[in-house]
């Protein structure tokens, strides 16, 4: 029997687990929630929205992970054998793959408008038509579906090299050159003619925008940002070594994916207003308002457009590439432990149904835009359903489980790593009082508005 893999350090740990949370929506929508919510002042809120509320539910499923080294399913009849608890395994080997579905689709608009900044289609001469450009592409048949396979078939192929080999490595190289190009393009960005009102938007605290709204989506920021209740933060920890300190690898995540959100924050906005453009959320920002922002550069030095398109663009595919490979591994990890299935046969089969389903979804903006489900479209249907439903419920059951049905005493055990982490024994009744009561209360408010929004 082939022994199971493990993550080799705590950098690495760290590395692969920010890799599974920072992803698309750290750059085109925490930049403009920022702004919409008080600048600064959402910011405060923020972090500690990530470090008080959302680090507990990342904790839980660590705890699991590392307790078993099993996937989630695997772990869930381990430390419940025979309860109820094994459908929450099952619930998160379902939720990454329905993402992971539409997610490639997104991730192949990624791919193909690098390939777009790489063949100078951003040109001055064509700015007020690149607007446009999104919404065609997007809406044809063969070349999104080209572009979603490729993006897959990446994703596929380091998932299919394993945990070592694959995961890990990726994550070693992806996750410094994130943020190497981040800051680079927010280094350009915030020295525009013009870029201060962008840098205004987003660092000046008005606290009087800070409605219960703004507090809600502070919250539900930071939760969907750190990947939580999909089972991908757990299969993850089931490769950390027992000697890891949890509570340090968990900060450590939760602390790089806010460093990049902010990072994005100040690579997109000042460059937005120094164009005199409106801010929007949503693909129009990356597709649509930011390809327009570059093709305008070109005026000034096609050289540096062209450079910094490239660059942004590359960075947005990794990120979607880093986060997708998470959610392939979840079903991966299942196939492997609990169906013996070798992880090859495993990647290729999952590539196959993301593949089919990713279809579906890309056609919803096109040849299948007039089927609706509960009056949506695929592709927003499956993101509705992943977000407001099983990301909440999910998270939801690990808290219940790790707050109320583990024995306390494993829990600390497993945090303080049999006690003899004194900094985290210290820690231990503080962050048990927010996995057992502060974290299930706010995810419950979370799936409330969920659905009353």
């Amino acid at each position: 029997m082939t022994p199971r893999e493990n993550f080799g350090s705590r950098a690495t740990v760290i590395m692969a687990m920010a890799g599974s949370a920072i992803g698309l929506g750290n750059i085109w929508r925490f930049p403009f929630i920022v702004g919409e919510y008080g600048g600064a002042a959402f910011i405060m809120v923020y972090i500690v929205c990530c470090f008080l509320l959302s680090m507990p539910i990342l904790l839980s499923e660590t705890i699991i992970g590392r307790r078993t080294h099993q996937g989630t399913f695997g772990a869930m009849n381990t430390l419940a054998p025979g309860s109820a608890w094994k459908w929450l395994g099952l619930l998160t080997i379902f939720s990454p793959l329905i993402i992971l579905s539409y997610y490639s689709v997104v991730g192949g608009w990624s791919f193909a408008y690098l390939c777009k900044a790489i063949s100078f289609q951003f040109k001055p001469e064509n700015a007020e038509s690149v607007t446009s450009m999104f919404g065609a592409f997007s809406s044809s048949t063969w070349a999104p579906l080209a572009c979603m396979v490729i993006f897959l078939g990446l994703t596929a192929l380091i998932v299919y090299l394993g945990v070592n080999k694959g995961i890990e490595k990726f994550s070693k190289i992806s996750i410094p050159v994130l943020f190497v190009l981040i800051v680079i393009i927010a280094v350009y960005s915030i020295t525009l003619p013009g870029a201060g009102e962008g840098v205004k938007y987003l660092i000046k605290p008005d606290f009087s925008k800070l409605t219960p709204g703004a507090y809600a989506s502070a919250l539900g920021q930071s939760f969907f940002s750190l990947s939580l209740g999909v089972g991908t933060m757990l299969t993850y920890a089931s490769y950390v070594n027992k000697n890891e300190n949890i509570i340090a690898s968990a900060g450590g995540t939760a602390f790089f994916d806010l460093l990049f959100a902010i990072l994005a924050g100040f690579a997109v906005m000042p460059a937005v207003f120094a164009a005199g453009i409106t801010p929007s959320s949503g693909p129009g920002l990356v597709f649509e308002t930011l390809p327009f922002i570059f093709a305008k550069m070109g005026a000034g030095g096609q050289i540096i457009s062209v450079t910094v398109s490239i660059l942004f663009f590359l960075t947005i595919l990794v990120a979607a590439l880093s986060s997708s490979i998470s959610m392939m591994e979840v079903g991966v990890a299942y196939l492997v432990e609990e169906k013996k299935v070798s992880r090859h046969k495993a990647t290729i089969s999952l590539f196959l149904i993301t593949l089919v389903v990713g279809i579906l979804c890309s056609l919803s903006f096109g040849t299948l835009s007039d089927i609706k489900l509960f009056g949506l479209t695929i592709f927003n249907f499956c993101d509705r359903l992943a977000s407001n439903f099983l990301m909440t419920v999910g998270a939801l059951l690990f808290s219940v489980f790790v707050g109320w049905k583990m024995d306390k005493a494993a829990v600390k055990d497993e945090l303080t790593n049999g006690g003899t982490l004194k900094s985290s024994s210290k820690l231990f009744p503080f962050v048990y009082f927010l996995i057992k009561y502060v974290a299930p209360v706010t995810i419950a408010v979370i799936f409330i508005l969920g659905f009353i929004g």
